[in-house]
């Protein structure tokens, strides 16, 4: 067994115009002050990063590692969640998706597919230059349009997208591997990889690629109904990454799963601040332990009632709470024996 590192948090949701979240120094210093002791950095957003001078320039990433160290923090690792996203994109989405693009490649989908993979791939460089292990990302999605089967779907389709899927994917693998780095696909609606079983026919489809891996997130699974603490007896060998983020789901006469096209304070299911929903984080953080899990616990904030400073700085004592100094020595030992092959023989009427 291992002991997981954390806190860190997920920069995503707090990089912005005003200080101290428009700087890579002011908002290093700040996720330390909060309480994290790492950083997962999103990738798409110049304010703090930036990914072609990372891919490019070692010097640069030793001075952001430099900056952050002196903040109190590291980096965990980089993010692609926006540009994963467009590597496959169903048309039905076009117009929705195309503000996660550079300008020069928006209404332009091939354009901007090939822009996304470009993106994808200086991260992986990038990871690599950073000394990082693990990515995170969105697989994207073509078959999402067609998930709950009416009309009823024609034969080939969904194997069809997913072929397609892993034939665009693929190659980014296969950077990974030269970069040695993990491909962390975060299991979330709106992706084709959004359950275990979507998982596995793609990672079929990677012929089992070993840097094809999950970033496990319970909320997804709450706002599923999917059992995920078993999901983490099944899947422990490819979870190299860990969201910590809550959710609850409280369905009624009215609404359930699906949300009747409500408001996030208003749907039935709703992500929640770490500690404030549904999540038994004591089993996440018991399994995981188990099963030797030695990366990062990452607080994402999402959270439709509590204000994201708060969020995160509750998250961070959450998460510090939660994980498991593991131990190098059994509860029992104080009982042992010391007893030798000969003893044993002998207890077991052997001689």
């Amino acid at each position: 067994m291992k002991t997981m590192k954390g806190p860190a948090l997920f920069l995503a949701q707090f990089a912005g115009d005003a200080a101290p979240f428009n700087s890579w120094k002011s908002i290093t210093a700040w996720a330390a002050e909060c309480g994290y002791v790492g950083v997962q950095v999103p990738s798409w957003d110049a304010r703090l990063f930036d990914l072609d001078r990372a891919a490019t320039s070692r010097d640069y990433c030793d001075e952001l590692m430099g900056v952050a160290r002196e903040a109190g923090v590291e980096i965990t690792e980089l993010s692609t969640h926006l540009q994963g996203q467009l590597v496959a994109v169903h048309p039905a989405y076009d117009s929705a998706f195309d503000g996660f693009a550079a300008p020069s490649v928006r209404g332009n989908p091939k354009a901007r597919q090939e822009w996304a993979v470009d993106q994808v791939k200086k991260a992986l460089t990038a990871s690599k230059n950073l000394g990082l292990t693990a990515h995170a990302t969105f697989s994207g999605a073509l078959a999402w349009p067609y998930l709950y089967p009416w009309p009823q779907r024609p034969a080939g389709l969904v194997e069809e997208a997913f072929d397609e899927l892993a034939r665009r994917w693929t190659p980014l693998l296969n950077h990974a591997e030269d970069c040695g780095i993990d491909v962390c696909y975060e299991i979330h609606p709106g992706e084709d990889l959004h359950d275990g079983i979507s998982f596995e026919m793609f990672l079929d489809r990677v012929k089992a690629h070993k840097r094809a891996n999950m970033l496990y997130d319970p909320s997804h699974y709450v706002l599923q109904n999917l059992d995920y603490i078993d999901n983490i007896d099944i899947y422990h060998d490819r979870i190299r990454m860990f969201h910590v983020k809550d959710a609850e789901l409280n369905p009624t006469g009215r609404q359930g799963v699906y949300g009747g096209f409500q408001a996030w304070v208003n749907r039935a299911g709703r992500f929640r601040s770490p500690g404030d929903g549904q999540v038994d984080f004591g089993g996440i953080f018991s399994k995981l332990t188990q099963y030797g899990f030695d990366g990062w616990a990452v607080v994402e904030w999402e959270c439709c009632l509590k204000h994201p400073e708060d969020g995160a700085r509750e998250g961070a004592a959450f998460v510090q709470a939660h994980i498991i100094r593991v131990t190098e020595k059994a509860f029992d030992d104080f009982a042992g024996s010391g007893t030798d092959r000969a003893a044993n023989r002998r207890m077991l009427g052997l001689d």
